[in-house]
């Protein structure tokens, strides 16, 4: 049932005339005519009745109208709740992003965000799983994410940094004095690996040059990898980022070929993007600009 139609019903029956309904509503007097046809039709009776003295309800109509006037009340209950919960939507901004990001880069772009957006709210998300902000952005449970592009999901992607891959190894691991670590010299060697599906950025570094380490899986953070590899329980490889901070009692050289993940801003594909959307992004490229 059309609500708009019982409207323009209510509108005319109100004013008794078709000629003055029309006026109110934008509608031709024939057009509102083959309107209310139309809807009578729809519902299977005469709703209105037409005379020299204008135009009335039918006894059928009559005994329809307390319906018609609590359907119309809750169509537009309802639709100030939508308005109300899209109007609050509009006034948050859901955000999720990777741990490491979230602690490096976020309070800065929030800092930004604040001054030209006071009144917008920012629900920062931080996850641990390399996947999971995209999961998330194709449920519809975040509104913008931070994370590593990833070729099978389609989303409006942002290129923000590349983000290079280290080896990090025992303080006392003989590198002979290089400023690099060939990825060969994985091969064999028991390999901590990092936590949350990362492993998906260091096999893609690994496969092409058939290295097969002796993987030993960790449920454990970032941090507390670097430190077994700091008592000399096997050797890791993380991005920059990743390690950023967290290095002490380790040797971290970059890995040669060189290797790496692209970080990115990530927004659902829509024609109409939040303005606010647009304000985050800004200071997000202004702050990325200034690395």
């Amino acid at each position: 049932m059309d609500s708009k139609k019982l409207e323009i019903l209510m509108t005319a029956v109100n004013l008794g005339s078709f000629s003055k309904a029309s006026e109110v509503v934008g509608y031709t007097q024939s057009g509102l005519t083959h309107l209310i046809n139309g809807l009578e039709r729809e519902i299977g009776m005469a709703l209105i009745r037409r005379d020299h003295s204008g135009i009335s309800l039918t006894e059928n109509g009559e005994a329809l109208l307390p319906a018609i006037r609590d359907y119309l009340s809750a169509t537009a209950k309802l639709e100030n709740q939508i308005a109300a919960i899209t109007q609050k939507k509009a006034e948050t901004i859901r955000v999720a992003a990777y741990a490491s990001l979230a602690m490096h880069w976020m309070p800065e772009i929030l800092y930004r965000f604040r001054r030209v957006c006071p009144d917008t709210d920012v629900d920062l998300r931080m996850v641990d799983h390399e996947l999971e902000p995209f999961e998330l952005l194709e449920e519809g449970r975040t509104d913008v994410i931070f994370a590593a592009r990833q070729s099978h999901v389609n989303c409006d992607w942002t290129p923000l940094y590349n983000d290079i891959m280290y080896a990090i190894l025992p303080e006392d691991y003989p590198t002979g004095g290089r400023d690099s670590f060939p990825i060969e010299e994985f091969d064999g060697k028991e390999f901590l690996m990092p936590y949350g599906r990362f492993d998906i950025d260091v096999n893609a570094a690994l496969s092409p040059k058939g290295v097969r380490p002796q993987i030993r899986p960790c449920h454990v953070d970032d941090e507390t990898v670097i430190r077994m590899v700091s008592k000399g329980l096997g050797v890791s490889m993380m991005t920059e980022i990743m390690m950023r901070g967290r290095t002490q009692g380790v040797q971290t050289l970059p890995i040669t070929p060189r290797a790496g993940r692209e970080l990115g801003m990530g927004m659902p594909l829509r024609k109409n993007m939040p303005e606010e959307v647009l304000r985050l992004r800004d200071c997000v490229l202004d702050f990325i600009n200034e690395l």
